[in-house]
């Protein structure tokens, strides 16, 4: 039995500690799939307290034959999910920079130059995904960001393979639209969202 498994475990008897140490092991996971969804920092925030504390309150529903990762995730996009169907409404401005990729951390990208460009392609990576709508925005954050596999986004987004696989193809489509649109010259089998 791993520690995960251990915390779990614990958890699901009431111990608060053993949560935290789940919390502590998921909290960037968890904040950085927010802010994807959401695009603003103190909503992300907001999102991920609220999956935490939406999680410990079903643990029992926790099946320990999936990943917990997956679950915890699942609860996330759902809550984000339901947070940009109430805003929708509101037209909420779009003005905070993406958060990097975690490919994009290199000693590479240390000097200014380079920093204005990855700050610029974040610009752009982060207004092509609101163009998206959000079922497709989760696919491609899921399979792009987190390296989800089709079967675990369809966990996640309580849905089939191939409604995945749907979904992300007309997503690379639609980014291919849009990024012609930005000026931007890419093939859908060529769009990159990695930055």
């Amino acid at each position: 039995m791993n520690e995960e498994q251990v915390w779990l475990e614990q958890a699901r008897k009431g111990d608060k500690a053993a949560f935290g140490q789940l919390i502590e092991a998921y909290q960037g996971p968890v904040f950085n799939l927010a802010y994807r969804m959401l695009n603003n920092a103190g909503e992300a925030e907001e999102a991920a307290q609220e999956a935490f504390i939406r999680a410990y309150t079903r643990l029992e529903t926790y099946n320990p034959a999936h990943k917990f990762s997956t679950w915890m995730l699942s609860i996330t996009s759902n809550y984000c999910i339901d947070l940009i169907r109430k805003r929708r409404a509101l037209l909420l401005s779009i003005d905070e920079p993406l958060p990097p990729h975690p490919a994009l951390h290199s000693d590479n990208a240390k000097g200014p130059e380079a920093q204005l460009m990855l700050s610029e392609q974040q610009e752009t990576v982060q207004a092509l995904l609101q163009e998206l709508p959000e079922d497709y925005r989760q696919a491609v954050v899921l399979r792009y960001w987190y390296d989800l596999s089709y079967d675990e986004i369809a966990d996640v987004m309580d849905t089939s393979v191939s409604a995945i696989k749907s979904r992300l193809f007309r997503a690379r489509r639609q980014l291919a639209d849009v990024s012609a649109g930005f000026g931007l010259n890419a093939q859908p089998e060529t769009v990159s969202v990695a930055a």
